[in-house]
């Protein structure tokens, strides 16, 4: 695509969610419109977006960080009374024959986490809510 120097094509170098939404872009993938969040704990405030995304059919959102440098897809937002809020995030390391539900959970390759823990209060991070509507 251009954006890296000639070295990086066929090396093992990690790309973030703003390369992942312009390899969306480039290869017409669905829309990928990015969110940064200066600080971890700044996602209370995408937390109204985040829920309208899933609502209105949005599809899963890429989301990186610097100093948390676990990789995390949120497939969904509970909202409850108060602050508590969960995100339903997703380990996109997953590889293999695909398991039923319990097993993934149990796993912890997929579940609910309290947005208060599940992300890293230091760390930045970029958002890629995925839709074919780019509307959102």
């Amino acid at each position: 695509m251009g954006d890296k120097p000639p070295g990086f094509r066929g090396s093992q170098s990690w790309i973030g969610c703003v390369e992942a939404s312009l390899c969306l872009d480039h290869f017409g993938g669905p829309q990928g419109h990015l969110r940064h969040v200066p600080r971890g704990a700044g996602l209370q405030g995408e937390l109204e977006r985040l829920y309208s995304h899933f609502a209105g059919g949005g599809g899963p959102v890429m989301v990186g960080g610097d100093a948390d440098a676990q990789s995390k897809a949120l497939l969904g937002v509970c909202l409850g009374p108060g602050t508590e809020a969960y995100v339903l995030v997703l380990d996109p390391h997953f590889w293999g024959a695909p398991k039923n539900p319990s097993e993934l959970q149990a796993a912890g390759w997929v579940g609910w986490r309290d947005v208060g823990t599940a992300f890293d209060s230091n760390s930045f991070y970029n958002l890629c809510l995925t839709s074919r509507n780019s509307q959102e």
